[in-house]
């Protein structure tokens, strides 16, 4: 007898391998998937503006990518102590002017550069709660603790913004095949109708888009986290967060949605060197200890041999 509902996931195309460049942009969830495909040594670039929650913050960071150029001087500002960028997640912030803007430069271009070669683009949104400048009107990427004052707190349209961001990969790189997902992380801080009212406006926004354009696919994590994993034995302390338990099965669904079967071959021989990387020996010195560094490093060039794009 089953004991719980599955999200049917179909096997999808174009699988990710080794040989393929992600893209990873959107909410914190972004990075757990981000941070699992860098273990196993897939091509990544994410988050290069930090971590960004709404579809409008990440449509202007791309077409700030298309430009190849930052915001300028009159785009950041000044605040306890530290230089900010309305467009970017405070990871990116200094103490320097200068060196903000030489940051986000760098980000724009890097990312131009991957993006032009990349083979898959995953975005995960975060909410559809945006904050715009009243100064502006402009829905900012990350408030940077300025008082609530400054901004109006609106319940955005997202259509037009997700639209825009698949305009511009496809300008950049129509070849590229974008993936969508909805972060599961819920944002209770808004409140928790408030909240499921965001995340039904993403999951609208984005299944329209679905249904106008070819290259573009759904990965349901939300849905995993709210059917399959509903019982809090898999949020972390904060009721919010999944916890890693829950993160490595949404990952476990990931995989077998868009990797072969010989792709995850390969990732488990990735993982061993992981595991013989992290190993911390009782005795450095020892004969049994040199023939596990030995085997290890024979491990490691069998792998970059077949596989140059993998570094350890």
């Amino acid at each position: 007898m089953e004991f719980r509902t599955q999200v049917p996931i179909p096997s999808q195309e174009p699988k990710i391998d080794h040989g393929c460049k992600v893209l990873l942009l959107g909410s914190c969830f972004v990075e757990n998937i981000g941070k699992k495909l860098e273990y196993y040594k897939f091509q990544t670039l994410q988050n290069p503006f930090g971590i960004l929650f709404h579809p409008a913050a990440i449509a202007s960071f791309l077409e700030q990518v298309e430009q190849q150029k930052a915001s300028s001087e009159e785009g950041i500002f000044f605040h306890n102590e530290r230089w900010h960028s309305f467009d970017a997640h405070s990871s990116l912030s200094r103490a320097n002017k200068q060196e903000l803007l030489e940051e986000l430069n760098s980000a724009i271009l890097r990312t131009y550069n991957f993006l032009k070669e990349a083979t898959h683009v995953v975005f995960t949104f975060g909410t559809a709660w945006g904050y715009k400048l009243k100064s502006t009107g402009k829905t900012v990427g990350n408030c940077h603790k300025i008082p609530q004052r400054e901004f109006d707190k609106e319940l955005l349209e997202v259509k037009a913004d997700i639209r825009s961001l698949v305009e511009t990969i496809n300008r950049l790189n129509p070849k590229a095949t974008v993936l969508f997902t909805v972060s599961p992380v819920r944002h209770l801080k808004d409140g928790f109708v408030e909240n499921q009212r965001s995340k039904a406006r993403l999951i609208s926004a984005v299944h329209h888009s679905l249904s106008e354009e070819k290259n573009l696919l759904y990965f349901p994590s939300y849905e995993i986290m709210m059917d399959e994993l509903r019982d809090y034995r898999f949020y972390a302390e904060d009721m919010v967060h999944p916890n890693q338990i829950a993160i490595d099965y949404i990952w476990k669904r990931f995989t077998d949605t868009y990797t072969s079967e010989e792709t995850r071959k390969l990732m488990q021989e990735v993982e061993q060197v992981q595991r013989g990387l992290a190993h911390r020996p009782f005795n450095e010195s020892s004969e049994s200890h040199r023939k596990f560094l030995e085997n290890l490093q024979l491990k490691m060039e069998a792998l970059q041999e077949k596989f140059p794009s993998i570094r350890f």
